[in-house]
C-alpha cells in the first residue's frame, strides 16, 4: 500500500490511482465530500463490497467527468442549466441521478457485472464537483475510455470518513494506494456525504452536505421545489 501525503501533486497522485485502479487495483482518495474507494474491475468491486459489508443492491457511482454526465444521461435542457449553475456557478458538490443512454460508447466498454452494479431503476449515479483529485481522475478515465466505479470509504451504514485515519481498517487493508489529503472540506459530524439528486423528477434520495444551498438556487434561480423520497 502506497500513502501520498498533504500537499502531493494533483497530476501524479491522479496518475498513480488511475494507474493502480486500471490494472484491478483499489483505491482509497480523498473527496470534498468525504473519502471514497474506487475500482474499475468486477474482482475489485467484489473485494470493496465484502469490506464494506454492503449490499449488492446498492449501487456505486459512476467516476465520470462533467462533460461525460452531460452526454450519458438523459435529462431536459432546463435540469442541464440548473447542473451547471450549481456546480459551475455556486462551486457546489452533487451527485447526478438520471436515466442514462445504454448506447453510449464508454458504457458498452465496462465490464457487465460492473455496469450492472451502478444501474440502479434504469439510472445512474455520477459525482460531480467533489474536488481537484477526482476531477483529474474522472478526466483521465474518460480520456482512456475505462471508467471507474466509486463508494464511500467506511463499512456499510457507520457513515462518511473525512480523515485517512478514521476509515475502518477493512477498507484500508483492501486498498492498493490511499491518497490522503487531510480532512475533507464538508466534514460534518452526521457523518453524511454527497447530496443525491434525481434531476429527472427532482426527487432527492439523499439529502447531504450543502443540500440547504442546493434547495435554494434550484428554487430561487428555476423555481424548482425538491421532493425528499
Amino acid at each position: 500500500m502506497a500513502i501520498a501525503m498533504t500537499g502531493h501533486d494533483i497530476e501524479s497522485d491522479a496518475n498513480s490511482v488511475f494507474e493502480c485502479v486500471r490494472n484491478g487495483g483499489v483505491a482509497v482518495i480523498h473527496l470534498d465530500v468525504g473519502y471514497a474507494v474506487l475500482a474499475r474491475t468486477a474482482d475489485a468491486v467484489r473485494r470493496i463490497y465484502a469490506a464494506k459489508g454492503r449490499s449488492f443492491d446498492k449501487p456505486t457511482g459512476i467516476v465520470g467527468s462533467g462533460q461525460f454526465q452531460d452526454e450519458v444521461h438523459i435529462l431536459s435542457d432546463q435540469a442541464k442549466l440548473m447542473i451547471d449553475s450549481l456546480t459551475n456557478k455556486h462551486n457546489l458538490p452533487v451527485a447526478v441521478i438520471a436515466p442514462y443512454r445504454k448506447t453510449h460508447a464508454l458504457l458498452q466498454r465496462m465490464d457487465p457485472f460492473v455496469l450492472a452494479n451502478a444501474v440502479k431503476s434504469e439510472t445512474l449515479n455520477i459525482l460531480l464537483n467533489a474536488g481537484t483529485l477526482r476531477a483529474a481522475i474522472a478526466d483521465l478515465t474518460v480520456q482512456s475510455g475505462e471508467l471507474f466505479v466509486g463508494s464511500s470509504a467506511n463499512t456499510s451504514l457507520k457513515g462518511s470518513r473525512y480523515r485517512v485515519c478514521d476509515i475502518e481498517p477493512e477498507i484500508i487493508n483492501i486498498a492498493d494506494v490511499v491518497i490522503d489529503y487531510g480532512p475533507s472540506q464538508y466534514a460534518n459530524d452526521l457523518g453524511v456525504s454527497s447530496t443525491m439528486i434525481n434531476f429527472s423528477n427532482f426527487k432527492v434520495q439523499r439529502a447531504g452536505v450543502c443540500y440547504a444551498e442546493i434547495s435554494a438556487v434550484l428554487m430561487n434561480e428555476f423555481g424548482v421545489e425538491l421532493q425528499l423520497v
